[in-house]
């Protein structure tokens, strides 16, 4: 009976003609993968999220002078409470999304009026008063747009004076407030 001895085959190749990786290549490989970084982190900021630095009394005590608002540009469904930014007269600013369209807004010697209910809202120590010259009331949010007000109702630029705003014209939701004072 003739036994055939299976050989393993192990091939152990040492190429001594490849050099160790130079310094520059290591270089040209970190530079690559900044770039990239960079590249994702830049697409991220202009298209995705936003950051804005702001400069208001509008929306005290929840955003203070100073705070960094990062906001995301790509969900534009908004409900009541949620804080966003818009533009108004070339200034970008931060409000609270008081009702949303089909909403029937007053404002009254009573106070801020939503849908014939008084509003009693948390956070909010002044009286929601009119402008001399801004939107006139009752009014009814129109499809597609926004009633906003700043927390600071005394200080605040928001709906009262300007009306409503189109959701398109919207830049985004803010998701977190970076809190930067003292710099």
């Amino acid at each position: 009976m003739l036994l055939k001895k299976k050989h393993k085959k192990t091939v152990t190749q040492v190429n001594r003609d490849k050099s160790p990786p130079s310094v520059w290549g290591d270089i040209l490989y970190l530079v690559s993968k900044l770039l990239m970084v960079g590249f994702v982190l830049a697409i991220l900021y202009f298209f995705v999220f936003g950051l804005l630095r702001y400069n208001d009394d509008g929306m005290k005590p929840a955003l203070k002078d100073g705070d960094l608002v990062v906001y995301y540009r790509l969900d534009k469904r908004y409900s009541i409470g949620d804080l966003l930014v818009y533009s108004y007269k070339g200034k970008e600013r931060v409000a609270r999304v008081i009702a949303t369209e089909g909403s029937t807004i007053d404002i009254n010697e009573n106070g801020l009026i939503i849908n014939g209910s008084p509003q009693q809202e948390q956070d909010i120590y002044k009286d929601t008063l009119l402008y001399k010259e801004g939107a006139s009331f009752p009014m009814k949010v129109p499809a597609g747009q926004l009633f906003v007000l700043g927390d600071n109702r005394t200080t605040a630029v928001d709906s009262r004076a300007f009306g409503t705003i189109p959701i398109q014209d919207t830049h985004g939701k803010v998701v977190t407030v970076l809190r930067r004072r003292g710099f």
